[in-house]
């Protein structure tokens, strides 16, 4: 429960609470039954990076602030036990639902089994796979030969094996080896029988045919258990000015795979004697946070478990809607330079900014694309047609940032390939990230040059196109265009500050824009007119900007805010923000727009940005936020904000308590993301043929 005597919830607990949400989704019945397994994946998957992010960063926090006695470290140590206490509180929540869940299968004529479970014919079937899918992807390492953890990955799991010999049965030795999901899948689908429908585990297949690895060895008695750990995942890069920026990351990347262990997840079932072999080797020490798991770990592959029940156990595919001011087949940059068009993923399909792209590449009057890049699909449609672009005498400027979290080495790699087709690859700004998402084409025509952007809240990537909610802008509005001209001018010309009039962008002016926006709502407020905002975010923890929310909302402003993650803001807290309310709404999409509405006296102002208020986004990265023109479009997106205010069927409440409890009200359900599609659906059908 949040302390009402302070104004702001603890960042780490805020985003547990987050993913308890999404625990929520995975317990939720009526969500078809591998959607809810999904969940238990998505819910495992944003743990880890938990520990590697944030736990980590506690860590070295205390261990910083230890070595100043003036500093008091208590607060950061109770921080730190209160984060891992919620986390061990959801684990326990997410074994029963994970129990319930096999049993739902149970239901379903589908099983799990294990390599004790196996009958005869399953039996040979397993080692047919085996032997043609699995063992030459195995390479044990005898304990007694372990030298250093280094070459360990804590994306992977392993196997800690007990090998005995019955023809010496008081000798045994360790081994450890890795469980292959990079290369072979986690689930191994079995033959039907009788209806019935069988899974096993990767793990159990090794572990049904450990005898053909270890038997030539003599040994004939095996027991395996699996193991997990965290790493630290911060890069350290040193300012050695001899080396270019992309051999300092290649560096760094190396070392966060040596970086200090978290956490350690184990077979509660592993032998003690075992355990300890196996931790010294890893080096782990009694800070290291050791926990007790069940056989199986990295549940984060559930996001991928096979369906063997048909359509009803999976949410129904919805085919992506049209855009009624881009004719199919017809040119889309004439699209926009008629009129400014806004898509919305994954409703509307990714496929026209591929289109988009394409038409540019092969144009005679374009003269030079460039892009900004954070993350990217692989393999990637926007690689090819940026390369095309270049193999057609297009000049080609591509902003990759290198920096963009676990997406390093992807990067690193896009970098090259552009770079050896002819592209203009630029990286690093010192001291900041590029997070903003931008195009912007330069064609010759009769008037001259006229650029067309693209500025969107979500990134340039086809694969979370289709389960990440995002807004993107395509226009050619000068006011604009000529604006993010600037931006890539101040990329080029290495971090010059700009001024900018229309654009709003970081670490120059976004956090004070908004204030002013926000004094303005007080303002009014103040002088008896109307005075409200409609803000989604996914996360609120900029103090500056949540204390300017507490101003507005005891001078009278209605606040309605969508955060999806982290908020550090205490809602409906009298004399504090009694007029501020918090939905958050977790669903089979990830909410992952930021779109700002002000009143603005009657003179409403729209805006989406790549931004989250947070410090990070305000101060240390290049985002841009971009003003809605166009009324259909302000309209358009006033109608998406009013759908998932009244969402009454995913939309949680933020409050002190930080319940998650479901909105509730006595109208018709609403669930935001089918009657987006609809709403939708009912404005684009009269899709205009070209």
């Amino acid at each position: 429960m949040a302390n009402l005597k302070v104004k702001y919830t603890d960042r780490e607990l805020s985003w547990l609470s987050f993913n308890a949400r999404v625990l929520q989704e995975a317990s939720d019945k009526t969500n078809p039954l591998n959607e809810r397994i999904k969940f238990l994946g998505i819910y495992s998957n944003n743990q880890d990076e938990f520990f590697r992010v944030r736990i980590a960063s506690l860590y070295r926090m205390i261990e910083l602030n230890k070595k100043n006695v003036e500093n008091d470290v208590s607060n950061l140590q109770q921080i730190l036990a209160d984060a891992l206490a919620e986390v061990r509180n959801q684990q326990n929540t997410f074994a029963q639902i994970n129990s319930e869940l096999i049993e739902d299968l149970k239901n379903q004529n589908i099983f799990l089994i294990n390599e004790p479970q196996l009958d005869k014919e399953q039996g040979e079937f397993v080692r047919l796979y085996f032997r043609e899918k699995v063992r030459h992807h195995l390479f044990p390492i005898m304990l007694r030969n372990f030298t250093s953890a280094s070459f360990l990955t804590d994306h992977s799991i392993y196997l800690a094996i007990i090998l005995g010999r019955s023809d010496r049965p008081d000798f045994y030795t360790y081994a450890i080896m890795e469980i292959p999901t990079n290369a072979v899948n986690r689930f191994l689908i079995l033959p039907e029988k009788e209806g019935n429908k069988y899974i096993m585990m990767l793990d159990d297949v090794i572990r049904f045919c450990l005898d053909e690895i270890f038997i030539r060895f003599k040994y004939d008695s095996f027991k395996a258990y699996t193991f997990k750990f965290t790493r630290d995942a911060e890069l350290d890069m040193d300012n050695d000015v001899s080396k270019s920026f992309v051999e300092l990351m290649a560096e760094s990347l190396a070392l966060r795979k040596k970086g200090s262990a978290l956490r350690f997840v184990y077979d509660r079932n592993m032998p003690k004697e075992l355990l300890d072999g196996v931790t010294q080797k890893l080096r782990f020490s009694s800070k290291d946070h050791m926990v007790e798991g069940g056989p199986y770990h990295n549940f984060k592959d559930y996001m991928g478990f096979p369906n063997l029940g048909g359509p009803e156990l999976e949410n129904p595919k919805r085919p992506a809607l049209p855009h009624k001011d881009i004719p199919e087949g017809s040119s889309i940059l004439h699209a926009i330079r008629e009129k400014d068009i806004m898509l919305h993923y994954p409703y509307q399909s990714f496929q026209y900014i591929i289109d988009l792209l394409r038409e540019a590449s092969i144009d005679s009057k374009v003269r030079s694309i460039k892009m900004t890049i954070y993350r990217l699909a692989n393999p990637s449609n926007v690689i090819n047609a940026l390369i095309n672009a270049a193999r057609n005498g297009k000049r080609v400027t591509v902003f990759m940032e290198l920096q963009a979290r676990f997406d390093e080495e992807a990067n690193i790699f896009w970098s090259e390939k552009l770079q050896e087709a002819g592209v203009r690859v630029l990286r690093n700004i010192p001291g900041l990230k590029v997070h903003c998402k931008l195009i912007l084409i330069k064609r010759k025509e009769t008037t001259g040059y006229r650029y067309y952007t693209n500025i969107g809240t979500g990134n340039f990537h086809e694969k979370t196109a289709s389960i990440y909610c995002d807004s993107t802008l395509l226009t050619a509005n000068p006011e604009i265009t000529l604006e993010v001209d600037k931006v890539f001018d101040m990329f080029e010309a290495t971090y010059r500050p700009i001024h900018f009039k229309t654009l709003i962008v970081s670490p120059f002016s976004t956090r004070n824009f908004f204030l002013k926006m926000l004094n303005l709502e007080i303002r009014n407020a103040l002088l008896g007119k109307e005075a409200w905002v409609i803000i989604k975010l996914n996360s609120l923890a900029d103090l500056p900007l949540i204390n300017k929310l507490y101003a507005a909302s005891e001078a009278g402003v209605k606040i309605q805010l969508i955060v999806r993650g982290i908020c550090k803001l205490i809602p409906g807290v009298p004399g504090l923000s009694s007029n501020i309310s918090v939905h958050s709404i977790v669903d089979k999409y990830l909410e992952h727009a930021r779109t700002l509405i002000f009143c603005n006296g009657g003179d409403e102002k729209y805006y989406i940005s790549s931004a989250d208020w947070m410090v990070r986004n305000l101060d240390n990265r290049i985002e841009v936020t971009v003003p809605i023109f166009d009324p259909s479009i302000q309209k358009e997106l006033k109608e998406l904000l009013n759908i998932q205010w009244e969402d009454n069927c995913k939309a949680r409440i933020i409050d002190p308590e930080m319940s998650n409890r479901y909105y509730q009200n006595n109208k018709p359900m609403v669930r935001a993301q089918e009657a987006i599609y609809q709403y939708l659906k009912s404005v684009h059908n009269n899709k205009k043929k070209g």
